[in-house]
């Protein structure tokens, strides 16, 4: 499946899946050239060269495929970070299991997921745990070609919108609606699943739940320029974080000291992408050929100042965040019980100060 099908609603599908038997369902937003990443550092070289122990093996699962969410993990690797914890870490894409599973399986020790689809994993009793935000504010909405003139919430009325038909799509339209006089009844809701937006938007819909940061840089790329309503512009119970990096009670009970060497290197990477976005997206380039290069470029340069945002650090969660999008979720009978939220993510093993 191309990049662009995958960040389409590619959060939704994860929600379905997980949801299969609590009743509740969920969604979410939504490539080749050769570059040459920095060299690793010599002081990374050196320390692992001169280790007498082995590194401690870590494979990462990616929620789909790579992409510039995922740009620290790569930087990580490359520049050396990694080999300075005494890490050798194996980055690798998701299969039909999805990462959640292959992380609270033990298959893989980190992972990439969502608080939308986390919360309710917690709520099943599933042991995943957030341990730090990519993104500090939640970067997805609801894009329209401007030719359909959806400027505002309520010009989704008369409108067609595709995607994946869960429950929290309507919800969440609604939430951004209400504010502003709008009906949500009065838009027409189909399943497009996993069809590409582009051929969507031309055939069979008006607007879809997409992640800016790769398929609204795509569109103005083409030339295909959007209207982009951002859910937390509109609800900020919406504000919430995707993607998270997870990780599970038994790594973290066993483990907690690969948890804190990876979460250090993991954040030097993102730092690493925050000052030097072109670096950056050079070495994600170069470890993914296959990649649009001028897509990643252009979407590393807007992403990377919105990693750590307003937030004190790189990965910082707030528990308000994760209470105010569980309590909305179970005030819509979306979830069976309350979230506890502090026990669905950590702060402990964040580097201090960055």
């Amino acid at each position: 499946m191309g990049v662009k099908k995958g960040l389409t609603l590619c959060l939704t599908c994860l929600f379905i899946l997980t949801a299969a038997g609590c009743g509740g369902n969920n969604s979410g937003g939504n490539a080749g050239g050769q570059a040459s990443p920095a060299a690793a550092s010599p002081e990374a070289s050196a320390s692992a060269e001169s280790s007498p122990q082995a590194a401690t093996k870590v494979k990462v699962a990616l929620d789909w495929t790579p992409n510039t969410n995922h740009t620290g993990l790569y930087v990580a690797k490359e520049l050396g970070y990694y080999a300075e914890e005494g890490l050798d870490v194996d980055i690798v894409q998701p299969g039909a299991a999805g990462a959640d599973t292959m992380v609270t399986s033990g298959e893989a020790a980190f992972g990439i997921g969502a608080q939308d689809s986390l919360t309710l994993a917690r709520i099943q009793g599933v042991p995943l745990v957030s341990i730090a935000a990519i993104i500090q504010h939640n970067t997805s909405g609801f894009a329209a070609p401007v030719d359909r003139s959806i400027k505002s919430p309520k010009d989704f009325e008369g409108k067609t919108y595709g995607g994946w038909g869960s429950p929290v799509e309507e919800a969440s339209m609604k939430a951004i609606m209400d504010p502003v006089g709008g009906d949500v009844k009065k838009v027409k809701q189909v399943t497009t699943g996993e069809a590409d937006y582009f051929t969507a938007v031309k055939r069979d819909i008006d607007f879809a739940w997409i992640f800016y940061a790769w398929t609204g840089i795509e569109a103005k790329l083409r030339g295909e320029p959007l209207d982009m309503l951002y859910l937390k512009d509109y609800a900020p119970q919406l504000d919430y974080y995707t993607p998270v990096l997870t990780t599970s009670e038994k790594e973290i009970a066993e483990h907690p000291e690969v948890v804190k060497a990876f979460l250090k290197a993991t954040s030097k990477g993102y730092q690493y992408a925050i000052d030097h976005p072109k670096e950056a997206a050079d070495i994600l380039i170069q470890a993914v050929p296959d990649l649009d290069a001028k897509l990643v470029q252009a979407s590393q340069e807007w992403l990377s100042p919105k990693y750590k945002d307003d937030a004190a650090r790189w990965g910082e969660q707030k528990t308000a965040v994760w209470k105010d999008y569980a309590d909305w979720m179970y005030g819509l009978k979306l979830l069976e019980k309350p979230l506890d939220a502090d026990k669905a993510f950590t702060n402990e093993f964040l580097p201090e100060g960055q």
